[in-house]
């Protein structure tokens, strides 16, 4: 186990902030679909981009990496893509990335061979019933273990209407709209329930489109797709990463001046949500095409809806702990079943901090403080939790050593490297397993 023991510091300078993990997974994917070679920038090799490339490499897709830049610490990838997918491998390790695991589902369900799905932590636990309810209407075969990990698949998936709660993850969604446009039929995706999460939606769309493949948004309630499409080549760069932007975005309003470059301020990305929230909570953000710069600034509390960007509540309920009043986090139920439960998990270990976190069903009741004392705390495996506890050590009167701080890797493996450049005092150590 491998820990962090930080020392509280200001952060403030620069920093270039990784690509979006979120648009790389699509990225592969579409490239993977496409015949011929796509190339594709900015890819930072982390946990969860390291199962989507090995997952495509098992389904017969070619993999090119280039050599790492060491400016930006990211790599450009080349695809040899072929829409008839070939099973070399018929088992893929998704390791913790929920992403792969949802993405690559229907994807097995082209081959028509049996494939084993495995995955390691939460992972194994993460909830799969709306494939296993499309599974019992086809006659798709499955097996697994008692709803967890491993996951065996065999079977033909067939165009059709497709029916999907829009509050459980649009991870199916997206799943199922790379692969309803290469079926020999017209598809339909009918959402039942409010879409929540709709900007991952969006981020799929748009990269398919890229790659010369159109689905038709009527509203978010239903996408029509029409069959016998085809994936064509495309060179993509993937933008920065504006969940990751978060976390020094509210390092800059609790430390000093950082400036965040390699973002676009255009992007489709819901967690682009961090600007207007920041902006509501009077931190003081400048914001323009080249750059995003946050200053030290008192914030206020409020009321923050996380149904269109969940992955944001760490930080936030960070950012509230050291907000003058009151923040409530709202409709955010579904963190309870991501790599952590992930209300409990910061509630539990910021108030270790010293903070005044009340957990809610789906929520957080925040009571904000000047500062927070530090401490001994734990990521639970997280790397979001792992980031935002760091984070909160800015404004400790104490170090704060976290637990599991290599959780990171999951999504930015060089958080804590960038941690140092800003300023941040750190001491790593392994405590052995």
């Amino acid at each position: 186990m491998k820990c962090v023991k930080i020392t509280p510091s200001i952060l403030e300078g620069e920093i270039r902030i990784p690509p979006s993990k979120s648009i790389s997974h699509r990225a592969i994917i579409c490239g993977g679909f496409s015949d011929g070679i796509s190339n594709i920038e900015n890819i930072a090799f982390s946990d969860d981009i390291i199962a989507t490339l090995e997952g495509m490499k098992s389904l017969g897709i070619k993999v090119k990496k280039s050599e790492i830049d060491s400016g930006s610490g990211t790599s450009k990838i080349s695809i040899k893509g072929n829409e008839a997918l070939k099973l070399i491998n018929n088992q893929i390790d998704c390791k913790e990335s929920g992403s792969t695991l949802r993405f690559f589902i229907p994807m097995a369900c082209l081959i028509g061979e049996s494939i084993t799905f495995t995955g390691r932590g939460k992972l194994i636990e993460r909830p799969l019933d709306t494939y296993y309810e499309i599974f019992k209407k086809q006659g798709i075969q499955y097996l697994n273990d008692n709803k967890k990990l491993p996951l065996s698949v065999n079977g033909i998936l067939k165009p059709g209407t497709f029916e999907i709660k829009g509050d459980v993850s649009s991870q199916f969604i997206t799943g199922l709209m790379f692969v309803l446009p290469i079926l020999n039929g017209d598809s339909k995706i009918v959402i039942t329930t409010d879409l929540e999460s709709k900007g991952y939606v969006d981020l799929t769309i748009d990269v398919l489109d890229k790659f010369s493949i159109k689905i038709e948004n009527n509203n978010y309630k239903e996408f029509y797709i029409k069959g016998n499409q085809k994936y064509e080549v495309n060179d993509y760069r993937v933008e920065g990463d504006f969940s990751q932007a978060a976390f020094w975005t509210v390092a800059g309003i609790l430390g000093d001046n950082i400036k965040c470059i390699g973002l676009n301020v255009s992007s489709l990305q819901g967690d682009k949500a961090i600007l207007d929230i920041v902006k509501n909570m009077d931190g003081d953000i400048v914001i323009n095409n080249e750059f995003i710069e946050v200053k030290s600034s008192k914030t206020k509390g409020i009321v923050i809806d996380a149904s269109q960007c969940p992955d944001l509540v760490p930080i936030l309920a960070t950012l509230g702990s050291l907000s003058v009043g009151t923040t409530k986090i709202i409709n955010a139920a579904r963190l309870r079943i991501k790599e952590s439960d992930r209300l409990k998990a910061i509630a539990t270990e910021l108030n270790k901090l010293g903070a005044d976190i009340k957990e809610l069903e789906d929520g957080l009741l925040i009571n904000g403080k000047e500062r927070l004392k530090g401490g001994t705390v734990d990521s639970w495996n997280d790397h979001r939790i792992a980031m935002a506890l760091a984070i909160a050590s800015i404004k400790c009167s104490e170090p704060v050593i976290i637990q599991n701080s290599d959780s990171v890797k999951k999504s930015y493996p060089t958080f804590w490297s960038d941690f140092k450049k800003l300023g941040g005092r750190i001491d790593e150590w392994n405590m052995g397993e």
